[in-house]
């Protein structure tokens, strides 16, 4: 087994926090449900049914959460021809492999869409192995996704780091007692995430790689 970096996707190296947002906001009005999107924003990083469980409560009519997934989808899809990488993310993802050490895509991303995210991110030459929804059976903040990557990759949960940007994501590392980092480059505060429990927050993958020597990243063994 070896050590490994595990990151989030999307919000902590592609920035689509907002535009999630916005598909959610659009596809929810679709429905007759007029959320506002700071709230819809707070729900980010969450799988569909626990973010419309989060949103419109458990005495919604569930018979419309699989046409509300697919409108979010569509609406966002028409975003990934133009998707920008968070600064310094492939920088980043090289360094952290250039020590030696497991460069772990945990996203939730559905597969043809995480070929995409892949795409934009520019790193797939040291990327040792990546997860999508189909990987896991309960959505963040379940660490099942977390667990999927460790389980792919080979890596050794207690010499693992999960990279992420939402409360959501520092919640499921605890889980599994791994170390978080928090990005606030998703649209969470720094105090937010630290207190959810990230061991260091940082603004941006590139602050993160400037800070790289003193972050628990440079403790794992190689």
């Amino acid at each position: 087994m070896r050590s490994g970096v595990l990151f989030d996707v999307d919000g902590t190296l592609v920035d689509t926090t907002y535009l999630h947002t916005v598909a959610w906001w659009e596809a929810l009005r679709q429905l007759g449900a007029d959320v506002p999107m700071a709230r819809i924003h707070r729900a980010i990083g969450m799988g569909s049914d626990k973010l419309l469980d989060h949103l419109l409560g458990d005495a919604r009519d569930r018979d419309q959460d699989e046409q509300a997934s697919t409108a979010h989808d569509v609406l966002y899809g028409a975003w990934w021809e133009r998707l920008r990488p968070l600064p310094g993310a492939a920088e980043l993802l090289r360094a952290v492999a250039e020590r030696g050490i497991a460069v772990v895509l945990a996203s939730s991303a559905k597969e043809p869409e995480l070929k995409q995210l892949r795409r934009v991110v520019g790193a797939d030459d040291v990327i040792a192995a990546a997860t999508s929804s189909s990987d896991a059976e309960e959505s963040k903040p379940a660490p099942d996704i977390l667990q999927a990557a460790i389980e792919q990759s080979g890596v050794d949960p207690g010499a693992a780091v999960f990279v992420g940007d939402s409360v959501w994501d520092v919640q499921a590392a605890a889980r599994l007692s791994i170390p978080c980092i928090g990005l606030v480059c998703g649209g969470t505060s720094a105090d937010e995430l630290s207190e959810a429990g990230a061991v260091a927050v940082y603004d941006d993958p590139a602050a993160l790689l400037a800070a790289l020597d003193d972050s628990v990243i440079a403790k794992l063994p190689t």
